[in-house]
């Protein structure tokens, strides 16, 4: 292992750590409708665990309105339940062939929840970075010993890590301001 591929290993893992937190602030409901909320409902699809969006086609009717058309009109019920079900607090109603979801507007102090959520999973985020910049570390230091780079190298090559670390780090601040404000918007 060289002191490149120590640093695109860590660069990697620093990138799936914004792309997860990126993924898990999409799942944090906001006062408006949006089908990425629904991306995690599992439904029972002939005995088999699936995503929703594998079997129904999500989209918007309204600002605070998903509609769920299922591919096969018996997942209805279904699928009804499986949201109902899920821990959105979200009541769905059949509507024809249709199953629509009306998202509740958030009180004061559900929005104050919202952003606590948030600014958890941005923590766990950091947390996962820091945890990469040491693995990366003490990679480097392994090769010191090994005899593989200078000392010198190895505190260049630290300094790079650090630098990704600080960035990543902003760009976790900047995804979680965003949603804050997203969330306090009324």
């Amino acid at each position: 292992m060289s002191v490149a591929d120590v640093k695109k290993s860590a660069q990697d893992k620093m990138a799936k750590s914004i792309e997860t937190l990126r993924s898990n602030l999409a799942k944090v409901r906001t006062g408006r409708a949006h089908t990425g909320i629904l991306d995690h409902v599992m439904v029972d699809y002939y005995g088999s665990p699936t995503a929703l969006p594998m079997v129904a086609n999500l989209t918007l009717i309204d600002a605070r309105t998903i509609g769920v058309q299922p591919y096969e009109k018996k997942m209805l019920n279904v699928i009804e339940k499986a949201i109902r079900e899920s821990d959105l607090g979200l009541n769905p109603s059949t509507f024809g062939e249709m199953v629509r979801v009306p998202t509740p507007a958030l009180t004061e102090e559900r929005r104050k929840e919202m952003v606590k959520l948030c600014k958890s999973e941005a923590e766990d985020a950091k947390i996962a970075v820091r945890n990469v910049r040491r693995d990366g570390n003490e990679q480097l230091k392994k090769l010191v010993k090994d005899k593989a780079i200078s000392e010198d190298d190895e505190r260049r090559a630290q300094d790079d890590i650090q630098k990704m670390t600080d960035k990543a780090v902003i760009d976790i601040d900047k995804l979680v301001a965003e949603k804050e404000k997203e969330v306090m918007t009324v």
